[in-house]
Formats: C-alpha cells, structure tokens, sequence
C-alpha cells in the first residue's frame, strides 16, 4: 500500500448548534439491531480545475459545518447500548492526507485493496462506538487529484441516508444556501420494545487481511444480453440489471465452489431491501430488510432459475411487509437475520451477501470541481457483492470481495469475462 503523511486532523463543528430539543436522538429499533460499524465510501477526483486547488478543503470544511447542522446525529456520541445518540456538537472527524504516489497508482491496481490508503487507518468496517460517528478524509496525491472519503456510522446510518447525506453535502458545497431535509424519525416508524432483550443485535464481523477485492463493469449492452437470456429461457418477467447481474456473479461464485471441492454446494444469497417507501424517502436511519434465496441443486443455480426465484423471495417479501404493522418490521428482519445465521453456523451452504447502491447519484457527486472517476468502498468481508452505478451510461459496477484463493479462481471464469470486465480508469 501507498505510504501516507497526515497534514492535519480537526473536529468540524456544527454552523448552527442543535436546539435542546433535538439534544437526544432515539435510535429505532432498526437501528439497535444493525451493524455498529463504519461503512467506508470514496470519491476520486483526478482533474482539479486550477480556480479551487487551493481552496479544496476550505470549501469541504464550511459545508460540511453547515450540512452537519441538518445532520445533528453525525456530529454526537452514539451510547454504550446503542440506543440514543447524544447529539452534543462535538462534530465530525475531518483529515487532511498526503498519498505518496500518483492516483492511478491506486483506482488502476487491479485489486480495489489499494484504495484503503485513502481511508483513515483501521477505520473501514470498525466499530463506530468510540469514534466519531462521520470521519471525513481529504486525501491529496502528487499527480494533484484528490480523493474525499467519508466513514459514517451504520448504526445511525443505511446506504440509503449516507447517499442521501453525501448528495446533500455536495449540494451544499455548491450553494450555501441550500436547505437539506432530512428526517430523523426512524424510531416513530421502528420504537425499541421496552421488553426487547438490548443485546440482540446482528453480529458483527471483521475483514480479514486475507480478503481481497475486484471490481468490474457489467455495460448497458451485456446487461441487455443477460435480461434477453433470462426472459428467453423461462417465464420471468422485466427483470432487473441487478437480479440479472447477481445472478450471474452467483453462479461463478457456484463454480468456484466446485472447481474447489469437486461437487456441488447449497447456497444461500442475501439480498438487503430498502424498505422506503412504506417508510417516507427523507426519513434517516436503517429502514431495511433482507431477501434469503436459497439453491440446494445445480439446475437452480441457472440464470433463467435463480432469476426467477429471486423474483419469487423479493414478492413473497413484499407481500408480507404489505400488511405488517410498521414497528413489527424489525422484529421479522432480526428472525431473517437469525435464520440465516444458522445456516452459515451449519455449515451447509456457501453464503453470497448482495447489496444495492443504485439509483442513489453517488456515482455523480460534485462538490464543485466535477463528478468522480472512481467511486468504491473499502475491502469488505469475503463473498460480498456491493452493486454500483457506473460512472457513465446504464451499466453497473460491482464490487466483490473474495477470499485470496477463491478470487484467482472467480477473475479467471469465463462466463464472467463474457459478460463483465475488470474496471481501469484513465485519469488523464
């Protein structure tokens, strides 16, 4: 990994104090149960307009004083039993890196591990109790482009209010005088039971320094062919870039299993579902749920058949929260939770976690000086795949994370190949 040299570290406090009233932020449900960790976003940024060079962090620091007056619970204490934040003004964690090499030393590596230089260090995935629930880190590289990378709190945040928080950032960067509106009522939709045993939470998990991670690129046109083979061959109906797309990445998740151990292994997927609406698009919090879609023979791994009872799970999903009363939502999420857990304490199934963070604009954020060339996340745990916006057009990005040994087998797949390619960004 590239060697770094921090310039400065400071609290970003906020423009506008939080009223007294707003002093105690309830956490939901939703909340309590998730994930106390950091989830790591970056933007890179190669071409800087000469007009901001020298003012790149100036600009970052005054809006993020002012989004953070929106933002209150960013700038808090999360409690020791993750149940309120105490939102107390101490602010936002803000860095200011010097990356010893060029950016194309980083996004061109052909494993996304390199983009952690750009990440304070041992932050990603850490747990989000005893820190700052937002670190921001400005990282500067010697060729002069730039990388903005923000860590927040999944306890207060999902991946739909971090986009949401980081849109309205970029927006407030440039215009000052624009007026975010998030909500943070998650608690009034998802209230903690006051019998709920406080320790029920999802467990936790680190990445391992043997975990490694790709990304590649499904086009427009090679998600057409994948919807055109799945429509083809079975009775599923307008499927979508990411059932397609998760699919396939499934099933050469399949074959590597196989090429391995030389017979075939259930699986199991889970899908995480954002559950707005129901729950109103401002509101900030955790409002997901989770989609488990299990194959037990080989003949279900197939695009045409993994689409469709992917289809199936998502519907009998939606059809249940239809007519579920709102603050049981959470309650049926933990039982999805657990279930899934005993099949990967079983040891039966091979286990894929696939998220979305599409349609959100993150693949387009300016601040000012342009829409990134690279957006990524840190190095996650093993057989994960995160869905992503390309930067251009309508294809996606995904970004998966294997073990080192299952990963030169998985870049190696042929269907894979056919149908996605490793992404390289020019930054000239």
């Amino acid at each position: 990994m590239a060697s770094s040299t921090i310039i400065s570290r400071k609290m970003i406090k906020l423009l506008s104090p939080t009223p007294p009233s707003l002093r105690c932020h309830k956490l939901s449900f939703m909340d309590h149960i998730n994930f106390h960790l950091h989830s790591p976003y970056a933007f890179f940024y190669p071409k800087i307009p000469q007009n901001y060079s020298s003012k790149i962090s100036q600009i970052l620091e005054n809006s993020l004083s002012k989004v953070l007056s929106f933002y209150y619970p960013l700038a808090g204490k999360i409690n020791n039993n993750y149940t309120y934040v105490d939102c107390n003004d101490t602010g936002a964690e803000y860095l200011n890196v010097r990356i010893h090499c060029p950016m194309s030393q980083i996004i061109n590596d052909p494993y996304n591990d390199a983009v952690g230089v750009v990440f304070p260090q041992d932050l990603p995935w850490s747990s989000s109790l005893n820190r700052s629930p937002l670190v921001v880190q400005l990282s500067h590289f010697d060729c002069g482009g730039i990388a903005v990378s923000a860590c927040t709190s999944h306890t207060i945040f999902d991946g739909h209010s971090l986009s949401k928080f980081i849109n309205d950032w970029a927006s407030t960067a440039r215009n000052m005088d624009f007026k975010p509106s998030p909500q943070f009522n998650a608690s009034t939709f998802f209230p903690l039971p006051s019998e709920t045993n406080l320790s029920s939470t999802l467990p936790t998990t680190h990445p391992s320094k043997r975990h490694v991670s790709r990304m590649y690129n499904f086009s427009s046109s090679n998600l057409t062919r994948l919807k055109d083979i799945v429509t083809k061959e079975s009775h599923v109906k307008n499927p979508t870039r990411i059932e397609v797309a998760s699919a396939l990445v499934h099933k050469c998740g399949v074959t590597m299993s196989m090429e391995k151990s030389g017979m075939f292994k259930p699986t199991l997927m889970i899908h995480a579902m954002n559950l707005r609406p129901p729950i109103p698009l401002n509101t900030m919090g955790n409002a997901v749920c989770i989609i488990l879609t299990t194959t037990v023979t080989e003949d279900e791994v197939k695009l045409p058949n993994f689409v469709a009872k992917l289809q199936k799970d998502k519907q009998q999903l939606r059809d249940k929260l239809k007519d579920m009363k709102k603050d049981m939502m959470p309650l049926y999420t933990l039982e999805l939770a657990k279930n899934a857990m005993n099949i990967i304490e079983k040891g039966t199934h091979d286990v894929y976690v696939c998220s979305g963070m599409t349609n959100t604009g993150l693949h387009k954020i300016d601040f000012g000086w342009g829409e990134p060339v690279r957006v990524t996340l840190a190095t996650s745990n093993k057989n994960n795949f995160i869905f992503m916006d390309e930067q251009s057009g309508d294809g996606l990005n995904v970004l998966i994370t294997l073990t080192k040994d299952d990963m030169l087998k998985f870049q190696s797949n042929k269907e894979l190949l056919e149908f996605a390619s490793p992404v390289v960004e020019s930054t000239k």
